[in-house]
Order: C-alpha cells, then structure tokens, then sequence
C-alpha cells in the first residue's frame, strides 16, 4: 500500500519551536517498510508548508493511507490536512493519531467527517494490524487501540496491550525525513527514546497516560546500536534522549555508558529526568561518557504546589540534585509549571526565587496546561474555570483557565516577569561567557533577546 505519514504545521500565532525530528512519524515509517509498504513522509514544519502548498503535495501522491500525527496544539491543523487530504484524495483512508486524539477520538470523529480512524496511545502494532485489514479489505472491528465509524456509529475498539519488547522495533526511518530542512547551525540533533512510560503520574502530564504507568526499555546494546548508526551513516556527533525519565533504571544507565566506552564512540548527549532518579555517582559515569547537561523537572518552588501536582518530591531534593550536577561538570535545564490549580502569586514567586537559587543554565517557564486526559483537565472542567477552547493556543505560552486564586491576566505577567529576572541577571551572562562554547557568548551574549523570545515576543 502507498502510505502517507504527515507532520502538520503550528498555528500561526501560536508560541513554537525550531522543527525536529518527528520521532512518532519515523517510527511508523520504520515499520510500515518493513511490510513492505510503500511510505512518504511530508513535514510541514520542517518544510514550511502552508495549507495550500499541502493540498499542491499531497494531491500529488495517490495514497491508500494518510496518517496525520497531533498533539494538542497541533490539533486543529492536523484535522485542516484530513480535509483537504480527503478533498484531494477521496479514496484515502484517513487517520489521526498521537496524544491528542488518544483522549479526544470520538470528538475528533464528531467533529470532522473528513477523519476515518484514530489511533490511540502507542501507534506502531495498531498501525500495522490496520494496514492488514485494509489491504485485505477485512473488518476493523478485532483491531485493538482504535476509534472508527461503521455504519453511522462510532466504535470504540478496547486498548491495545503496549509493547513490552522495544528491541523489536526497527530504528526509525531517518531517510524519509527531509534532514536538511532540521539543520540548525548547519547541524542535525538527533532524538532518541530508550524508553517509554513512568513510574510517576503527575497531574498535568498526557505523555505518561500515553505510554503508560511502568517502565519499559530498550537494552543498553540496542540503544547504543542507534546512536552508532546515526554517527556512521548522517555524521551525527550529538544526540538528545527523549525519555519521560532515563535514569529510573540506574544499572541499565551505567551500561549504556560502558557499551559508549567500550565502542569508543565519540559522542555527546543529554537527557531529562527527576531529581530523586540521580546521584553523585551516576552523573559522573554520564558525564565521563558524553553526557553534557541534564534536564531536571522542577515544577515548582513550593511544596504545597508539589503535592498538588502529585510530583512527589521534595525541595531539598532538587536543591542536592542541582548542586550535584553542577558539581559533575553537567549543565543544567529547569523546567517548572506556572498555573497548576491551587497556584497563588506568592507560591509563583517561590518558584521564581526557588529557580534564581538554583541557578540552572536554562530554564522553561511553563503555564499549566490542561490537556485532555490529564487529570488537571477534568479538574479544570468540574469547576468550570476553563476559558479557552481554541487548541491552537494551548502552547504554555499563554493562559487557558481561570481559578479563584490566581487570574489568567496575573499569571501572564508573573510568567513574563520570571523570565526577565532569570535572563538579565548580570551573574547569569557573566556565568555563560565565562562557559563558552556552544552554551557561551556565541549563543547568550544577547541573553535579554532571547529572553523576549522565551516570553513569546517576536523579534524582527
């Protein structure tokens, strides 16, 4: 079958990012060829479509399948390409999948006759199954993790077992992509996962009720095969791993970083996790094996705001996981949630204060969200202080709800502030120049422009 897997564009007013690497996309298409299907890939980010360049593209292909993937900012844009794709291409079955339509499918089928199925939560053995029945024109209702119509009604298949075997997943097809449309400095940084699911739950995140609670992982060999083939066949030197959490299996850690000694494989990477998941020791075996900074989710500088976030952690456990860190030699990225439910602008300004203590070498100041699935969006519709519907503007950039103890117009000026006080302290620039190289003075001697970048103020 000819199948088409596609990346769609960020709202125009939304606060975005530089495009990278699609790892859900280059998935399916890894596994698709592997069947024996035929697969292209269209990248609107990358490629800087708009919608009308789409309909030129995709009515150029004749595809059996088109697959569009969303998260919820994404949302809307992704349901514009299933309409013009089903305009240009009537004979197409339409999919969605990702995040978004995972917890939001029977509205997605409500809204948009255009759509023919979602696929829910983890797409690859989903996908596969459905290209079956679909070439052998077979009847979807046996496929499990789907949403579709039959006869004018909606159905809901049940959930699919997640895949416990993650070796048994090809590399993703880098070679659909179009790579030199994700340079950035005439670079490409490659993503990784290692790894899918969490052992915590916290309320704001869709991602782990995505992949579910637990923790499933790629063997050390089979991580570092990646990492090799990238370096040997496009010239990659660094790497970032997309993990919820890489380090919630230290023993596997500490073999992964023996299988890059062990190789001699020159590379530098980074990777996320929780401040309770690292120590000491571990961070050095990281640093001694490429690794060059640590992304340690903050959220918050107060503990009440911690427990309601259900993070289960502790203040002086970031503070140690920090001052450890920076005692590697890692640099460091804070990411915090501004706006949960229960937020005050006192308990913003402890986080603000809480980050300045820290010193991070970045950090992301992001509004409470309430994405569909979490728990912080049933919260937030029960007591009626959602404000914003328009999922193009769900980008933490900017507010969408309201609650008795902090209004969206205060927390926007408290979010803008935070940024100010963090980027244009004179100890900050003074620290990056004194850095160097990819973090020092070519890339922050105009830290006060990016920190308007950061607050989502355009510069010219």
């Amino acid at each position: 079958m000819k199948i088409t897997l596609v990346n769609p564009p960020y709202p125009s007013k939304a606060h975005s990012h530089p495009p990278f690497i699609p790892l859900g996309i280059a998935y399916l298409g890894a596994v698709a060829e592997r069947a024996k299907h035929e697969v292209t890939v269209i990248d609107c980010q990358a490629e800087k479509l708009t919608y009308e360049t789409f309909r030129n593209r995709i009515s150029q292909t004749q595809s059996d399948v088109i697959g569009v993937t969303a998260t919820t900012l994404l949302y809307k844009s992704a349901m514009k390409l299933i309409n013009i794709a089903k305009e240009t291409q009537p004979q197409s079955v339409t999919m969605l999948g990702g995040s978004h339509g995972s917890f939001w499918d029977e509205n997605a089928l409500n809204e948009y006759p255009s759509l023919d199925i979602v696929v829910r939560r983890e797409g690859e053995q989903t996908f596969m199954e459905l290209l079956t029945k679909l070439q052998t024109k077979t009847s979807l209702d046996g496929v499990l993790g789907i949403t579709f119509r039959k006869e004018g009604k909606i159905i809901h298949t049940a959930d699919r077992p997640l895949l416990e075997d993650l070796d048994s997943l090809p590399f993703p097809a880098h070679h659909l992509l179009p790579l030199n449309a994700l340079k950035h400095n005439g670079k490409i940084l490659f993503p990784l996962f290692t790894s899918r699911g969490c052992v915590y739950w916290c309320d704001f995140c869709s991602t782990v009720r995505m992949f579910g609670r637990g923790y499933r992982m790629r063997s050390p060999k089979n991580v570092v095969d990646e990492m090799q083939l990238v370096h040997d066949k496009y010239g990659v030197s660094q790497v970032t791993f997309y993990d919820d959490a890489f380090t919630v299996n230290r023993n596997r850690v500490v073999k992964i970083c023996e299988e890059l000694h062990a190789r001699r494989l020159d590379m530098i990477w980074d990777c996320g996790t929780r401040v309770d998941m690292v120590d000491r020791e571990l961070l050095k075996t990281m640093r001694d094996a490429g690794c060059i900074a640590v992304w340690l989710g903050v959220e918050s500088g107060s503990e009440v705001m911690l427990g309601a976030m259900n993070k289960r952690i502790k203040l002086d456990q970031t503070r140690l996981a920090y001052k450890t860190a920076h005692e590697a030699g890692l640099m460091t990225i804070a990411n915090t949630v501004l706006g949960f439910p229960g937020e005050t602008e006192q308990t913003a300004n402890d986080t603000i204060r809480f980050i300045k203590e820290l010193n991070p070498d970045d950090v992301g100041f992001y509004v409470a969200t309430p994405y569909p699935g979490t728990p912080m969006y049933e919260q937030v519709k029960k007591n009626g202080w959602l404000r914003v519907t328009d999922f193009d503007k769900y980008d933490t950039a900017g507010p969408t709800f309201e609650t008795p103890w902090l209004s969206m117009e205060k927390l926007a000026e408290i979010r803008y502030n935070a940024y100010q006080q963090f980027y244009l302290r004179p100890g900050y620039v003074l620290k990056m120049m004194r850095r160097g190289g990819t973090y020092g003075v070519s890339a922050l001697k105009t830290s006060g422009a990016y920190a308007l970048r950061k607050m989502g103020i355009k510069l010219s």
